[in-house]
């Protein structure tokens, strides 16, 4: 999968930049951008940066990718959605450890989730040095499994109790895509993307009305503007969704069982 054209420079600049800033092994892309579902100003940017050494422990290093990332936030209106996590060479085989990580305009540390790493070894895009075979451990499958019943249980269902957030934008095209996205990698056993997941919530009785919301929002050249009665309507009918939807995944049986 080639770079897309909107992001190459962007990703050109960000490569020669942080070779000057960290001792860079590689740089890996994954999500939308590796499987080919990117869109310019509404996907992110995700990257993996392998670095000889852990810049979380270098108070030095830190500054420097903090500079890095504010100075590209300011110059390029693209390098919002640019985010990217480094790890050290010798903490790749680590699950669950915490990485230094640039995301939402700031540093701070997150691990390398199960299905990050799954993406990372059926599609990456390697934008410099090796790519993740033989280097990044694959997540074992039931690993990637008991990760996403975790966030589906854990993380998601909770948040249908706080019904102002699913007021906003993000919350309505992030939630019911990640639970169908999750629904199928858990009945079998592979990843899709974001725009596959629309299809996926169609057929798994998600209102039609919000199907085509949350798709005209990421790929229309003009989304259309969200009337105020509209958003009040949308909040619930996304929230009710993922909150029916997810006991009826947790229910379903694994791909490999």
């Amino acid at each position: 999968m080639a770079v897309h054209d909107a992001a190459r420079p962007l990703l050109d600049r960000f490569l020669a930049a942080l070779r000057t800033a960290v001792p860079l092994e590689a740089l890996w892309a994954h999500g939308s951008l590796a499987l080919g579902d990117y869109r310019p100003y509404r996907s992110d940017l995700d990257l993996i940066a392998v670095v000889r050494e852990d810049a979380g422990a270098d108070p030095a290093a830190r500054e420097r990718l903090k500079a890095l990332h504010r100075r590209l936030h300011r110059e390029v209106p693209l390098a919002a959605k640019l985010h990217c996590s480094y790890v050290a060479v010798d903490r790749l085989a680590g699950a669950g450890l915490d990485h230094l990580t640039w995301a939402h305009a700031e540093l701070f540390s997150r691990p390398v989730t199960p299905v990050t790493r799954r993406e990372l070894h059926t599609g990456a895009l390697v934008l410099h040095g090796p790519g993740p075979e033989g280097l990044l451990p694959a997540p074992p499958d039931a690993e990637l499994r008991a990760f996403i019943r975790k966030d589906l249980a854990e993380y998601w269902l909770p948040t249908t109790a706080k019904k102002r957030l699913w007021l906003r934008d993000v919350w309505v095209d992030l939630g019911p895509v990640t639970v169908a996205r999750a629904g199928v990698t858990l009945r079998e056993g592979r990843l899709i993307t974001k725009g596959e997941a629309l299809d996926v919530l169609a057929a798994t009785g998600a209102p039609a009305r919000l199907v085509a919301d949350i798709r005209d929002r990421r790929y229309a050249e003009h989304p259309a503007r969200t009337a105020p009665l509209w958003r009040l309507r949308r909040a619930t009918l996304a929230r009710e969704y993922v909150r029916s939807r997810i006991p009826v995944t947790l229910a379903e049986p694994d791909a490999t069982a």
